[in-house]
This record gives structure tokens, sequence and C-alpha cells, in this order.
């Protein structure tokens, strides 16, 4: 059986039972074997040709989340119009534009097409799909109920994915002020004001201490500016590595997130409805507690709560109630506490859970919404204060020799 790295995309012109004319794509290892398959669907291939890569571009864009997002419903939705599961991927594949999502669809196809079942083909694509999905995929299999739990799975990154977008989207405005405002203050001080210091050196007065102070920042940005350049450029490159390489740094700017004024909230309310949606998840596809606790740990993408539920996990496993184990921690919300122990005594967990986490999505809209409306006056606050301070700084020595005049 052929590997999916050993796959490539074939374009095939055709006739097929009914006579009709057909051509499209299919992935295959050679043209005999695409051709023999194109058989078993009834097929007479007449041209069957390598898909030529683009001469730019490497193939398409790169596979985002989003896509694997997009993929996941689509194929619920198939399999619960009664679209038989290899069909299913053939008719997906058609209405992908990416041409790397669309070979990615083509090669696990051909997996299941050959016999192997959908969780072992996922489960090829680590980069792709991670252990809590082809996991989700294989309880589905092994019950019978895979269109339902592809439906859970589809909630699931949809709402995983827009929680992702809010913590970017209230990432980036901040980012944005700093942004903005380093390349204003560049342009004055590399631009405008040595203009400006052309004019002052025919004055022969003593200039005020802002304006020298100005001064002297411009000749050195002009002087620096390319160390200077490299050295934020380096910086960032440096606390980036840190953050993927080194543990204990990573925690400490795990543990700093949280601290942060809003932001920090937005932080925490996004981990609780992470929490709560994979738990919710997990459990009503009918994995074990612990190990469900174990797959959470992971998808809170923060190491302080991953740390925290794995030590949930622990205790559980020695009998101890979910909801006394998360309140020991000291770092739940009172309601995700409250919710878990009505949901332990109902046995409705998973429901509750999953109210928990719509809430904790709601307030983190909420919360991004208002950090936005916050922001949008700082900024231009934010740029007067460094642009009308260069300005002042210029026009300050001319004031002074009005004064005397």
């Amino acid at each position: 059986m052929a590997t999916a790295a050993s796959t490539s995309v074939f374009v095939y012109k055709g006739i097929d039972k009914k006579g009709a004319k057909v051509q499209g794509e299919i992935s295959g290892v050679s043209s005999a074997l695409v051709k023999a398959q194109l058989m078993k669907q009834g097929v007479n291939a007449k041209s069957v040709k390598k898909k030529a890569k683009p001469m730019f571009g490497g193939g398409g864009k790169a596979i985002t989340p989003q896509d694997i997002a997009i993929f996941t419903r689509q194929m619920a939705t198939m399999m619960k119009a009664g679209v038989p599961l290899v069909q299913s991927f053939d008719i997906v594949a058609e209405g992908v534009d990416n041409a790397k999502m669309r070979t990615l669809i083509l090669s696990i196809r051909e997996e299941v097409a050959a016999g192997t079942s959908f969780a072992t083909a996922l489960e090829k694509h680590p980069k792709y799909f991670d252990d809590l999905f082809c996991n989700l995929v294989n309880s589905g299999e092994q019950s019978g109920a895979l269109e339902t739990m592809l439906d859970r799975i589809a909630t699931y990154k949809e709402k995983t994915e827009a929680i992702k977008a809010k913590i970017k989207k209230a990432m980036t405005y901040p980012i944005m002020v700093v942004v903005v405002a380093v390349i204003v203050t560049a342009i004055l001080l590399i631009k405008v004001v040595p203009q400006f210091a052309e004019t002052f050196s025919s004055f022969g007065a003593d200039l005020p201490a802002f304006t020298l102070f100005v001064l002297a920042i411009s000749e050195a940005v002009q002087k620096w500016w390319f160390i200077i350049l490299i050295g934020i450029i380096g910086s960032v490159f440096v606390l980036r590595e840190l953050n993927q390489r080194s543990k204990p740094f990573s925690e400490a700017v795990d543990k700093l997130m949280l601290k942060l004024p809003i932001i920090g909230l937005i932080v925490y309310n996004s981990i609780v409805a992470r929490f709560a949606r994979t738990l919710s998840t997990t459990f009503a596809a009918g994995v074990p507690l612990i190990d469900a606790l174990e797959s959470v740990a992971g998808a809170t993408g923060n190491s302080v709560y991953e740390q925290a539920t794995l030590r949930v996990r622990d205790e559980v496993s020695t009998g101890i109630q979910l909801n006394s184990s998360l309140r020991a921690t000291g770092i739940f919300p009172s309601m995700l506490l409250q919710m878990t122990a009505i949901g332990e005594e109902s046995g409705a967990l998973d429901e509750m859970l999953e109210k928990v986490a719509n809430y904790y999505e709601e307030m983190v809209d909420n919360l991004v919404d208002s950090l936005t409306s916050m922001l949008e006056p700082l900024i231009m606050s934010v740029l007067g204060v460094l642009v009308g301070g260069l300005m002042i700084a210029m026009y300050l020595p001319i004031f002074q020799i009005g004064q005397v005049v």
C-alpha cells in the first residue's frame, strides 16, 4: 500500500459508464494504478497525466487550521446527507481551491479506499490532524456514529479557531500601535528633524533643553538606524526562539500574559472556554475522563493550566471527583466548578461543560470588542503625543526668538 508521501496528483480524461466525457484530478502513485482505480469507478481513462506543479507559489497556499475546520464540517455534512465516505472525499476535494488541501484530501481518500480506517489515514498526517482529532474520529468509527462524531469535531474546531482568531485580533491592535508609532517617529527623526537642525545652526543662541534632547536622538538614529533595526529584528527573533525552545521562558510568558490588564482577562476567558469545550467534546465522544483530561491539558494553550489539568487528571485517577480536583487548583472560575458539580451529579457533564464554553466564548467576544473600542482613541493619543512632542521641540527655538524680537 502506498503511503501518502509517495502519492502525486494526476489529471485524467475519460468516458464514464453512460458514455459521457469526464475529466478531473485524482491522487495516486503511478498512472497505471490511477487508471486501475478509475476503472473500478466505472471510468475508462483515455488520458492520465501527472499534474504539473505551478512555476511559482510552491503548489498552493499552506494548509491552515481553518482549512481543516472547513474540511471537517463539509465531511460531516456529506455523511449526514447519507453520502458514502469515499464519495464524500471526492465531492469535498472537488470544491477546494487550495491545491495542497486538495492533495491532502485525495491522499486520505486513497488510503480509505484501499481499506485503511479513516482515523488511521488521518494519523499519517500529524501536522494537520492531532491526536485529539484522530482519537475522536476513531471513537466515531468504533461506535458506528462517525457522522455524529464528525459534526461534534467540526463544531469543536470552528469554536476553537474562532477563539484563536479573537485572541489574535486582541493582540494585533497593541502591536500595531507600537509599530505605527515607531515608524512615524523614525521618519520624523530621520527626515524632518534634520531640516530644523540646519536652520537652528544659524541662530547663534542657546537652544532649549528639550530641543537639544530631540536633536541628539535624531543624530543617533541617523547614525545607527541600521544597527537599531537589526537589533529590533534580532530581539523579536530571539524572543520567538526562546518561547519555542525554552520551557522556563515560555512558562514565564504564559504567566505574564495572564497578568496583563484587559488582555490577561481575554486570555483567561479563552483558556477556560477551550478547557470546557475540549472536555465536553471528548467526554461526549465516550472518551474515558482520565484520557479526556490528558487531551484537554494540551488544548488549553497555557502552561499554567496545562500543569493544573495534569494534576487534576492524577487526582481523578485516584477516585477524587472532578469538581473537587478542579477546586483544589484554585485557578478555575466558580461557574465552571459549580456547573461541573451539577453535571457530575446529573450525569450530563458534557452538556454542562458546553454551556460553560458558550458563556466564556461570548465573554471573549465582548472583551475583544471593548478592547478594540478602547484602542482606537489610544492609537490617536499615542501618535498625537509623539508627533506633537517632536513638533513642539522643533518650534520652541522659533517661539523664543519671536518673544525676543
